[in-house]
């Protein structure tokens, strides 16, 4: 939490690697973006049993090995699910919709 404290007053970006379907519910201010403008405005947010200054260029990436990761919807809805996995099947209906827009624009 003292890495990312620091990445939140210092604007940089914080990768946390390998999530499970748990997330920490520390992180629960950061995901749902609860900063406020205190005195003398500046930005801050209440991040664990502190209050810290929050940089607006702060970003939050978290990846996941599982392949079909389960979430709660409390979850669901305080981050933005991107799936990257890539099947053949996937290709295959990507490519037939790409000469389909190519050679026939009114059936695709």
């Amino acid at each position: 939490m003292q890495e990312v404290s620091a990445a939140v007053r210092n604007g940089l970006p914080v990768l946390i690697e390998d999530v499970k379907e748990y997330i920490d519910p520390a992180l629960d201010p950061l995901l749902l973006k609860q900063d406020f403008i205190a005195e003398g405005n500046i930005r801050q947010i209440n991040l664990g049993d502190k209050i810290i200054e929050y940089d607006e260029n702060f970003k939050l990436y978290m990846t996941s090995k599982m392949s079909n990761p389960i979430y709660p919807p409390e979850v669901c809805i305080k981050v933005t699910l991107i799936n990257f996995s890539i099947t053949f099947q996937g290709l295959e209906e990507q490519l037939l919709g790409d000469v389909v827009v190519k050679e026939k624009p009114e059936v695709e």
